[in-house]
């Protein structure tokens, strides 16, 4: 009786947070109004470097984000600026890290937990609450060769960024910032258990012959297809583009205000 109790619970607080995913979704998308979406960094693992990184950091070294999805807006026919960035500073809390597993119930656990440590964060805060926010959590590249995947949470509106605390890394860093970006607006992965971009939907150039090697990325794609089994990954905002399938599933069907 008590374990049919908590699995009540628990489908009582999906349900919800399935019924306001959609409503903000919706919402989000209308593309009536740039939406304010708001960075914070954190440090993932402690190391003076990556402090010294963070500290280092200011609105500035974001506004390419801003550029980018407003240029790829606008070449979608969407009138006003999709987005408008601001870098909101850095933070002493730690969203919580998605699990490595696979497991369902392990994956959905940690979406709750994200979602109430970012209500729990944005109640507490004095600043003003953006539409997305993205917590870019920070790692010094002598310590840290690979990072954890990133997550961005369509309808929660959130998301956590893995990055390397390393200026020769940010545009890498950016390109995933806006890949989990447009995670949280409704996009999806389109590449494949290898990580090999779909085809035609994760290439950039779907339809060009030759159709190797693709000049740019697309960015729910991933990587740029060098060959049918060979591919690198992008270095900055220069190497990707936003698709006409990726652009469909965030609403910019270019008959927007």
């Amino acid at each position: 009786m008590r374990k049919n109790s908590r699995y009540l619970i628990l489908l009582s607080i999906l349900l919800f947070v399935a019924v306001n995913e959609a409503l903000t979704k919706m919402r989000s998308t209308s593309w009536e109004h740039p939406l304010w979406v708001r960075i914070y960094a954190v440090s993932g693992d402690g190391r003076a470097a990556t402090d010294a990184y963070i500290d280092s950091l200011t609105s500035e070294h974001f506004k390419p984000i801003e550029k980018f999805v407003n240029r790829e807006a606008r070449r979608h026919e969407i009138s006003i600026d999709a987005i408008d960035v601001e870098y909101q500073g850095r933070l002493q809390s730690h969203p919580p890290q998605p699990p490595s597993g696979q497991s369902v119930l392990e994956n959905m656990w940690w979406s709750l937990s994200f979602r109430a440590w970012a209500w729990r964060r944005a109640w507490s805060s004095s600043g003003d609450e953006g539409d997305v926010e993205l917590f870019v959590s920070y790692h010094d590249t002598t310590a840290t060769q690979a990072l954890r995947h990133s997550v961005g949470l369509q309808g929660g509106m959130i998301g956590i960024i893995n990055g390397f605390a390393d200026k020769s890394y940010r545009g890498s860093n950016h390109v995933v910032i806006i890949h989990e970006l447009m995670h949280t607006l409704g996009a999806k992965d389109k590449y494949g258990a290898a990580g090999m971009p779909m085809h035609p939907s994760g290439y950039a150039e779907p339809y060009r012959r030759p159709l190797f090697p693709q000049a740019k990325a697309e960015i729910m794609g991933g990587r740029i297809p060098l060959s049918e089994h060979q591919s690198r990954m992008p270095e900055s905002l220069a190497d990707v583009l936003i698709g006409s399938m990726t652009a469909a599933e965030i609403n910019w069907t270019g008959d927007t205000p």
